[in-house]
């Protein structure tokens, strides 16, 4: 696993600071459910700015393909990931006014200590995938890739007879 990427955001946000690369699959762990293979990775860039009141505002861009379980046919289906996301930097703990949370513009980051790259990727990456990701046409499995199934009447059908 590569090494820890930590950062202070309010001050990476003071120096105007940038920060690009890339992370591999493998080393984002919850979404190894949700992915056919943990092989590849994506690329991300993180920019601090400051929005026009001054607010200290981290813009974090994240590209890349992932392997996703389609949900009809359980095959994989590719996932083309453009995350462009504005999030203003807020004391943990603290509440954001009813007219910040109508902008849909940005959205909130409580930070009280060091902020884990990572885990914040992550966290957008979560946050952008379908709930139910699936081509845009394919066939449910078939009966022979899902099995013989017993008909459950096949029973009823032997009483059939019986019963008069």
């Amino acid at each position: 696993m590569s090494q820890q990427l930590v950062i202070d955001a309010h001050r990476f946000v003071r120096e105007s600071r940038e920060l690009k690369g890339s992370l591999e699959l493998v080393e984002l762990p919850r979404l190894h459910d949700l992915l056919t293979s943990v092989t590849g990775s994506v690329a991300f860039r993180l920019k601090g700015v400051s929005g026009e009141r001054g607010q200290p505002r981290l813009r974090l861009e994240v590209n890349g393909v992932l392997p996703l379980s389609c949900q009809r046919c359980l095959g994989a289906v590719e996932e083309m990931l453009e995350i462009d996301s504005l999030l203003e930097l807020i004391p943990e703990g603290s509440e954001p006014t009813q007219e910040e949370l109508e902008d849909d513009s940005l959205d909130f980051l409580p930070v009280a200590g060091p902020l884990d790259i990572r885990e914040l990727v992550e966290d957008e990456i979560l946050l952008a995938l379908p709930v139910a990701p699936r081509h845009e046409a394919c066939d449910l499995p078939s009966d022979a890739e899902a099995g013989e199934r017993p008909n459950p009447f096949a029973a009823l059908s032997g009483l059939k007879g019986k019963l008069n």
